[in-house]
This record gives C-alpha cells, structure tokens and sequence, in this order.
C-alpha cells in the first residue's frame, strides 16, 4: 500500500508539470466550446437568409433550443476525450520505460503492478475532472448561445424539460462507462509495446480500426466497449439523446442495448487491467 500511494504521488508530482495532462482536461472542453460558436455563426446566418424567404419549419421552431447543442458540445468532447486517453495510457508507461525513469519510481520499492495501478487511478482522474468541465462548459455556453426550454410544435409539448434532463443525463452516464475500459487498453497496449511511438501508434490504429468496422459487425459490435463510446462514427446512446431532445420521434432504443452498455464495458476493463499487469510482471525494463 505505501508502494502504491508513492506511485500516485509520483503520477500526480508529474501531472501537475506536464502539458499532456493539462490537454487532456482542457482540449475537449476547448473543441467542444469552437463547435458551438462555429455552429452559432453559422445558425445566424441561416436564419437570416430564411427570414428573407419567409420560410418556416418544423426545424425552425426548435432552432433555438439550448439541449440539442448542449449534448453536440458532449459528443464532441468525449470523442476527443475518448482518443486522448487512449493515447497517453499507451504512451505513459511506455515512454519512462524507453528513457528509463521507471526503474527510479522500482527502486523507491514501488511495485510493477503498483506503478500500472497508479497510473490508471490518475487518468481516470484526468477523465473526471475533464468530463466535468467539459459539461459545466458545455451547458453554460449553450445556454448563454441559446435558450433552453421544452420542445413545443404548434403549442402542443413534444417533451418536456424534466424528460429531456433525464435522457441527457442517462446519455451522459453511458457515454462515460467505456471510459475506463479505453484507459485499461491503452495501458496494455503501452507494457506491451517496443516504445512509446509504436505503444501510441497501435493504440490509437486500434482504436480506430474498430470504430470504422463496428458497424460491419451486426449485433456482435454490442460486445465491444468501444461501440458505446462516443466516436468519430458515432452509434453511442448519446448521439440517439441528440435526435430525442430536439423533437425526433423516430428514435427506437432497445433496453437490452442500454444493459450491455452499462456492463460490457466492466469486463472489457478487468480483462485488459488484468492482462497488462500479467505482461508487465514479464517484461524487461
């Protein structure tokens, strides 16, 4: 335990001066907030243009709506989140191995499993605290861009406020379970490889591999963890949220869908966790 708890100390001593950590919680949040301002100067002058035509549309009542953007501004985010910290699991413990400051934290009588351990307990606090600003950052400036309210047609309510809240929150919890299973596999990916630049590469060649062939995969994609992630192909829960919230009702979710994201994504995690402190026990450093 008194291994472990230097490990962290170590993790968090580096965190703090190093600009790979600070990307991490900072970049999503950044990309996500240039998407919705790029999409509200972009809306501006679309509706002018309509205002002009005198068109009018379904579309257009709920143009103002706050909820549909604020939940683009997550997938955004969590896209990128989700790549960020496949990339630096990879390229954490492979890049101390390769200029050989890990063998300083093993003298200091820290274990192998001890130092893998802290490492994926410090990206998951990078992912949280990421996450969160991401969705304070999100929801402020969508509201500040837009209004939020509840989805109305012709003054009949579509969806209310409450429901809407609820489905983004639940789309918020399964956009974030994959999160420590992406984690996991980057650190395997990184005790596995030759270096740190092959760790990266692979890890992150992986990952979108089988993001582009999940959809090729039928019903057998609801076993990967990464199919429930928000991805540059998206097919996570949360992209459904962004068509209920604005009204869409030709939405259909299978329940026992949103079961498997809730718990494929746990064994995914036990059994690349698992895997890398099995490889880093046998590995020369």
């Amino acid at each position: 335990m008194n291994g472990l708890l230097v490990a962290i100390k170590s993790e968090l001593f580096v965190a703090l001066r190093t600009f790979a950590s600070k990307l991490i919680v900072l970049a999503p949040t950044l990309l996500a907030a240039a998407q919705l301002l790029l999409v509200k100067l972009t809306e501006t002058g679309q509706q002018a243009r309509d205002s002009l035509l005198g068109g009018s549309s379904f579309e257009d009542s709920i143009a103002n709506n706050a909820y549909g953007f604020f939940v683009d501004g997550l997938s955004t985010g969590l896209t990128m989140l989700g790549l960020l910290l496949v990339a630096q699991g990879a390229y954490s413990f492979s890049y101390e191995r390769d200029i050989g400051s890990i063998r300083h934290t093993l003298i200091r009588r820290v274990s192998r499993s001890g130092v893998l351990t802290a490492k994926l307990l410090h990206l998951h606090l990078l992912a949280l605290l990421s996450a969160l600003l991401l969705v304070i950052t999100c929801f402020l400036l969508s509201g500040l861009l837009w209004e939020y309210g509840a989805i109305v047609e012709d003054g009949f309510e579509l969806i209310s406020e409450q429901e809407i809240r609820e489905e983004i929150w639940l789309g918020i919890q399964l956009a974030l379970v994959p999160l420590p299973a992406a984690i996991a596999f980057g650190l395997l990916i990184s005790v596995s490889a030759q270096s740190a630049t092959q760790a990266v590469t692979t890890a992150l060649g992986i990952t979108l591999a089988i993001d582009i062939f999940k959809g090729l995969a039928g019903d057998a994609a609801n076993y990967l963890y990464a199919s429930f992630q928000p991805s540059l192909i998206d097919q996570s829960y949360l992209q459904s949220v962004s068509r209920i919230v604005r009204g869409y009702s030709d939405v259909l979710i299978d329940d026992s869908v949103l079961q498997l994201n809730m718990w494929v994504p746990f064994p995914a995690l036990i059994v690349f966790f698992g895997l890398g402190l099995w490889i880093v026990q046998r590995r020369n450093i």
